[in-house]
């Protein structure tokens, strides 16, 4: 009988093994629900409201619509958010699956490149953004004086004064801030590759090239579906090294949509405060970025097989 007693105690939901996991993981649930589904029900309410942060009114539909008709900055900003999204990770995937794959082959000195790679990673964006506007800068900058000294430009050039050359700044930026990780990943996804796979294809005449096409891409594409996913939702979320950097300018041409809605929530840069508004903006911008998951984690499902 107490055997029986012990038996369906333990089986029941709130025996002391499921009570102690259920008190371990809480705060970290409470703390998710706080942090994440309270602030996202509060944009969804204050999107439907003028709110300078001291009178709210209601407002209906009316900021989507002024979004959807009248405010072509915020479909500018969300274009160069795109454009810098879609450099970004053609350059820095490419690149840092390259490294990682010399870094895997045992080179000497690889744990010194390894850290030394990865080592902007840990520096805050801010920062990184910081440091690139006074390399860039049109005069004392570091890469003007280099150019201009070896005789490469005959004056200095005003990288962050124009639209282009102040997006390829940041895309630069970008790349050397966040490719450390994405070598980490792929290095962890090449040292899974089973050697016996390259043996069996050497034994059949595969060269390097067809290697890495027929078995190291199969079976990294997991790791590779995973970090292309990352890349592209935390270009689409890069705020603070734009605002660190070139601000938005020149004129807001560099604006991308997450420093577009954060001036006009915190009423920056000559404009005024409007938490409805902004509260709106973000609320369209999620919606975009969930369509651009979901129709990215479709067509990339066959790469979760091997």
């Amino acid at each position: 009988m107490t055997k029986t007693k012990r038996l369906s105690h333990q089986g029941s939901f709130f025996g002391r093994d499921n009570t102690q996991a259920i008190l371990m993981i809480a705060p970290m649930v409470i703390s998710f629900f706080v942090f994440t589904y309270y602030p996202i029900l509060y944009i969804i309410r204050y999107s439907f409201f003028h709110f300078d942060g001291f009178r709210s009114s209601w407002a209906g539909i009316d900021n989507f619509v002024r979004i959807f008709t009248r405010d072509m900055m915020f479909w500018s900003s969300l274009g160069n958010t795109l454009v810098l999204t879609g450099v970004t990770v053609f350059i820095q995937i490419p690149l840092a699956l390259t490294l990682a794959y010399l870094l895997s082959q045992g080179l000497k000195g690889s744990g010194f490149y390894r850290i030394m790679l990865f080592l902007p990673t840990i520096i805050s964006t801010a920062i990184t953004g910081l440091v690139f506007s006074l390399l860039f800068a049109t005069f004392g900058g570091v890469v003007n004086d280099m150019f201009v000294g070896v005789g490469v430009l005959g004056q200095p050039v005003n990288w962050l004064g124009q639209r282009w050359t102040a997006m390829f700044v940041l895309g630069v930026a970008t790349t050397w801030s966040f490719i450390g990780i994405n070598i980490i990943f792929f290095l962890m996804a090449l040292q899974s590759v089973p050697k016996d796979l390259y043996e069996c294809v050497t034994l059949d005449g595969a060269g390097g090239w067809k290697k890495f096409w027929h078995v190291t891409l199969p079976m990294i594409a997991p790791i590779f579906r995973i970090v292309l996913l990352n890349a592209v939702v935390g270009s689409l979320r890069l705020a603070d090294l734009v605002l660190a950097s070139t601000n938005g300018g020149p004129h807001g041409q560099t604006e991308v949509v997450m420093t577009y809605v954060f001036k006009f929530f915190f009423g920056l840069d000559g404009r005024r405060q409007e938490i409805g508004y902004a509260s709106a903006m973000s609320f369209v911008t999620a919606i975009i970025l969930a369509l651009i998951t979901f129709i990215y984690l479709k067509s990339s499902k066959k790469m979760n097989v091997y």
